[in-house]
């Protein structure tokens, strides 16, 4: 079977790891370098690296925060942020990036999943697709949640995948910070209609939600958090234990 992975997110600011409520907010957390280090050490699966202002501020990714992230780490990372063309993908692979998201970039170009998909193959194109209820829709937003694109979220993920996309990272705004759980009804929306790895981000708050989220929804394959994991509320490996005893696979790292 295969095992459940628990993915920290740095959601990175002027190079630092920042974290707001519902995309509004931001507060200073910590160094996204020390951040990273710790995780890879205490058994986290992956690390997301997010340049949150990237596109919003209509500039390219940070590369040298994230190549001394990439040199620290021993587990696979996924960076996103301004990536808009192929040249982007080049350069944070060549930083360090095992995986490159995308979100903004393909909205502008929804030609730029399969380009990427044909040079760097489906598994390295992540795409990652913030959404939210707008009249009882899943609708995708833009600029790091700010702008309402029109798309209908479940339609733009099917699209994404039948163009190359190897795995969904599916941000809820609803839950995002909030701490009451996983947007159950938004994730399984989405696993109803692609066969690719499916990511859940925003809403956990505690150990169980993480139980609940698996035993709800088997097909979702991993668990994303932040603010859980950066201020200590949660250790990865009691999170890991507990999925254990709950009979959802899992890599345990031997401390």
């Amino acid at each position: 079977m295969i095992t459940k992975r628990i993915i920290p997110c740095l959601d990175v600011k002027d190079g630092r790891v920042v974290k707001g409520v519902n995309f509004q907010g931001l507060a200073d957390v910590s160094s996204p370098v020390t951040l990273g280090k710790y995780y890879s050490d205490n058994g986290a699966d992956e690390l997301v690296f997010y340049d949150i202002t990237a596109s919003s501020d209509g500039r390219a990714l940070f590369t040298d925060i994230l190549k001394e992230v990439a040199s620290t780490i021993f587990i696979p990372l996924t960076v996103g942020g301004g990536i808009n063309t192929l040249d982007d993908f080049d350069r944070v692979l060549k930083c360090g990036a095992d995986k490159v998201s995308v979100n903004s970039g393909a909205i502008k170009n929804p030609n730029l999943i399969g380009e990427a998909a044909k040079r760097y193959g489906d598994q390295c194109v992540v795409l990652s697709v913030d959404a939210k209820r707008v009249d009882g829709k899943f609708r995708v937003f833009a600029k790091g949640g700010r702008v309402d694109t029109g798309l209908d979220a479940i339609e733009w993920i099917k699209r994404g995948v039948d163009n190359g996309a190897g795995e969904i990272v599916l941000n809820s705004i609803d839950t995002d910070g909030v701490k009451n759980g996983f947007d159950l009804e938004m994730l399984k929306a989405v696993c109803d209609v692609v066969s690719v790895p499916v990511i859940a981000s925003g809403g956990a708050g505690c150990i169980n939600d993480f139980v609940t989220l698996f035993k709800t929804l088997p097909k979702v394959d991993a668990g994303l958090a932040a603010s859980i994991f950066h201020f200590g509320e949660v250790k990865i490996s009691d999170l890991k234990n507990e999925l254990m005893k709950n009979e959802i696979p899992t890599r345990i790292v031997k401390e």
